[in-house]
């Protein structure tokens, strides 16, 4: 078994945080911009930061941050404190910094060409165990998608890379009405979820790391109607195609949990790392999505659920 090394993220005092320095910006979004900072020991941290107005989804994201302080598949901040006044009308939060980027970045690095299979399994677990945090604590996270997945250098000897979810600004929280929740990514959303009485639970969660394992493919969103259906090109694996069945059924009641995919075939596979410049070799056996095609590893994975392996 790997030993992992684990390491605390380095903490900011509020003293500290005025005398960092800036290094570059990391992006900008709708509701504000990421700048990397470096303090006087050259450790290196995000800076999130927004205005004013939308102090109430920096303070929700600190608190998720902090409730799952030391969780590994979830971003930890680098401070305690929102910070008010380092920039003009705007305030910051502090976070460990994500030195190989984020999962969309991962995603360009391949043109358009499908990630191998067992690297978005690989993937698709990493971001399963941190959305299992989440949900087993009354959290959806509401916007997963590439760009809040962020990758760093693995702590774990063998691995090269660790995953961790962020971005948690429209989370829900516990006991939160869904209705005084904004909306998420569109391309990333599931039908429950629009409109003004919308549903918001652990499932929409789960429809979107399906759309994520569907762009990992290759796949492209397509607008239809209100939300958006997602188009593959190409052929994908039995196993593939079951766990994106059930993470995309159209009715929420239907999916899967976080904690019931943690133990399905597809993520579960032994990972190779492989270059995007590498060859992939094609899967020995196809079948276009949604269908399902009966195989050995479905068919017991269904017998442990007690479930009927279905043919279309």
């Amino acid at each position: 078994m790997a030993k992992e090394m684990m390491r605390e993220p380095s903490m900011l005092s509020i003293n500290e945080s005025n005398s960092l320095e800036f290094v570059s910006i990391l992006g900008r979004g709708g509701f504000g911009s990421i700048s990397l900072m470096r303090d006087s020991n050259f450790r290196l941290h995000a800076e999130k930061s927004s205005p004013l107005d939308h102090l109430m989804n920096l303070e929700k994201e600190l608190r998720i941050m902090q409730r799952f302080h030391n969780h590994p598949r979830i971003v930890q901040a680098s401070s305690p404190h929102l910070h008010i006044g380092l920039n003009p009308g705007r305030g910051s939060i502090f976070m460990e910094f994500a030195s190989k980027g984020t999962l969309h970045n991962m995603i360009s690095q391949f043109r358009g060409r499908p990630m191998p299979e067992n690297m978005v399994g690989h993937v698709a677990l990493m971001i399963l165990q941190g959305l299992e945090a989440l949900h087993s604590q009354g959290y959806v996270h509401c916007d997963l998608k590439p760009a809040n997945v962020l990758v760093f250098p693995s702590k774990t000897i063998g691995e090269r890379w660790d995953l961790k979810l962020a971005d948690f600004g429209l989370s829900k929280e516990p006991c939160t009405d869904s209705r005084s929740l904004f909306g998420g990514t569109h391309e990333y959303m599931p039908p429950e979820s629009f409109g003004p009485n919308r549903v918001i639970g652990p499932a929409v969660d789960i429809y979107s790391l399906g759309c994520v394992v569907l762009e990992m493919f290759g796949a492209c969103p397509l607008k239809m109607g209100n939300y958006y259906t997602w188009r593959l090109p190409k052929l994908v694996s039995p196993l593939a195609t079951d766990f994106l069945r059930r993470c995309l059924d159209l009715q929420p009641s239907r999916r899967a949990t976080a904690t019931e995919l943690l133990r399905h075939p597809f993520v579960t596979q032994r990972v190779i790392n492989v270059s995007p410049r590498a060859q992939v070799l094609p899967y020995p056996c196809f079948q276009r999505f949604p269908c399902v095609v009966r195989n050995n590893a479905i068919e017991e994975y269904c017998r442990r659920r007690g479930e009927p392996v279905m043919m279309h």
